[in-house]
């Protein structure tokens, strides 16, 4: 009985990590797409860049607030030095500190801060498109190499299905030639031959499936799994003519496409900032103000002690005689004055309003506002050369999914064709009146055609999808 619940423990041991590994190997549509955008560095490159942008960005909303800053300082001075507290000469050791705060704040620069202000923000937007982009470009180099993977598949089976057909007119025409029906000496030959091209095909197939998925699993920068498997997708039938012109996609791709976005937001960031260089041009009104306070080691005060009747110089004439005059004097003595007090009395503030005038700056800001101009003309260009190459994109994709439309439509009639025509051919061959070399030519016509046809079907698929791309609709 142990035994028994031993074994079972262990099945479902095997069967758990069996399904686990399937499932492991299963890759889905989404799941490619997924890991990809994962691990693309290029994704992750344009992820800091957008970040940076934000940073940027925020930065030049809070060149709007005041700057705020604070000093101390202590100084040790020997010999003849000043006393910070009453600005005379002494000869002694002094100690001193000082303390401050200070704050400055931009009132009016040229609008410079707020358009600085409009460019970040300009920047940072167009950044989001560039990691979109980033996106975009990867999800549509995964999809294309997904269908390559499936299309490799479908022809991978076709080839192994002609290798089945070859093998069984190989066994049946040895069976003949036992039994002396053969209509040709070369009928084994022939057909040994077409089982030997089968073959190839099949190792070509499969390895152009295995280069697939390699290729795919590069794009997702994640280890190759030779036993991957890929799920199918809706890519059998074509239901017909795209239904909408370039142009129209063209149109949409304008308003969807996040290169596009990204270069019309570059130029205008541009815009922006040849107005901040401008505006630097003119007069800067700024107010500034502080508190400060010190402390010095030789900083005394008088305190009052007592007072004493003291005669002085002066006499005055009493009918007794002369008479001294007498005074009060008061006797003081010299006392530190403690640290917080000092700190306490010598506080001070101040404000300031300045207004600052360029007048001649070496020609720099001048400079400047040249360079901003060559910038915006570049990005300019940037962006029409962007709307040409989508155009250009565009055009070709469709006219390659059109051709390839027609083709599959042309080879459907070929397939056809060609399948009647090797049924016969093969009634025939199997009524002894025709040879082994016109039912192999019979079949390697159908063969072709087979594989053509898969082709066409996929090139019409991965064109489409490159389109819905375009126009912001890629979905399965």
């Amino acid at each position: 009985m142990r035994f028994t619940r031993y074994i079972l423990t262990i099945l479902f041991f095997g069967c758990s990590i069996l399904a686990h590994a399937q499932q492991t190997n299963a890759y889905t549509l989404q799941q490619c797409l997924d890991l990809a955008i994962k691990n693309n560095l290029n994704v992750k490159q344009s992820g800091l860049v957008m970040e940076q942008d934000r940073i940027a960005f925020n930065q030049q909303k809070e060149n709007l607030l005041p700057s705020i800053s604070g000093n101390a300082s202590r100084g040790l001075s020997q010999g003849r030095g000043v006393n910070p507290v009453t600005n005379t000469y002494v000869n002694q050791s002094l100690t001193s500190d000082n303390y401050g705060v200070s704050g400055s704040l931009t009132l009016f620069n040229g609008l410079a801060l707020q358009n600085a202000i409009k460019q970040a923000s300009l920047a940072y937007q167009a950044g989001k498109m560039d990691f979109q982009a980033a996106k975009d470009l990867v999800t549509v180099n995964i999809i294309t190499n997904y269908l390559s993977i499936l299309e490799n598949q479908e022809q991978l089976a076709a080839t192994k299905s002609q290798l089945a057909v070859a093998k069984e007119n190989l066994d049946r025409a040895e069976i003949y030639q036992k039994n002396g029906a053969n209509k040709a000496a070369s009928d084994v030959t022939d057909f040994k031959g077409v089982l030997a091209s089968s073959q190839v095909a099949v190792i070509t197939a499969q390895n152009s499936l295995n280069a697939a998925k390699l290729n795919l699993f590069q794009l997702m920068n994640t280890a190759y799994n030779r036993d991957a498997q890929f799920t199918d997708l809706n890519a059998q039938d074509i239901a017909g003519e795209y239904g909408i012109s370039p142009d129209k996609v063209y149109e949409t791709a304008l308003q969807q496409l996040a290169m596009i976005k990204s270069a019309t937001l570059k130029r205008e960031s541009a815009e922006k900032y040849l107005k901040v260089t401008k505006g630097l041009l003119l007069p800067t009104l700024a107010i500034n103000g502080g508190i400060n306070t010190n402390y010095s080691s030789a900083g005394q005060k008088s305190m009052f002690i007592d007072s004493i009747t003291v005669p002085t110089k002066a006499y005055v004439n009493t009918p007794s005689g002369k008479q001294p005059v007498y005074t009060t004097q008061a006797n003081y003595a010299s006392q530190n004055i403690n640290y917080a007090d000092q700190i306490k009395n010598n506080y001070g503030t101040y404000v300031t309003l300045g207004l600052n005038v360029p007048i001649f700056t070496n020609y720099i800001k001048r400079n400047n506002i040249a360079l901003a101009k060559l910038s915006l003309l570049n990005y300019q260009y940037i962006e029409d050369n962007t709307r040409i190459l989508l155009k250009q994109s565009i055009e070709s994709a469709y006219y390659n999914m059109t051709a390839a439309y027609n083709r599959y439509q042309a080879i459907t009639d070929q397939v056809n064709a060609y399948t009647e025509s090797y049924r016969i051919y093969k009634i025939r061959f199997d009524s002894g009146v025709i040879t082994s070399v016109d039912l192999i030519i019979a079949k390697n016509n159908l063969d072709a055609a087979n594989l053509n046809l898969i082709s066409a079907r996929y090139d019409y698929f991965i064109y489409s999808k490159i389109l819905d791309y375009y126009q912001g609709k890629l979905n399965f």
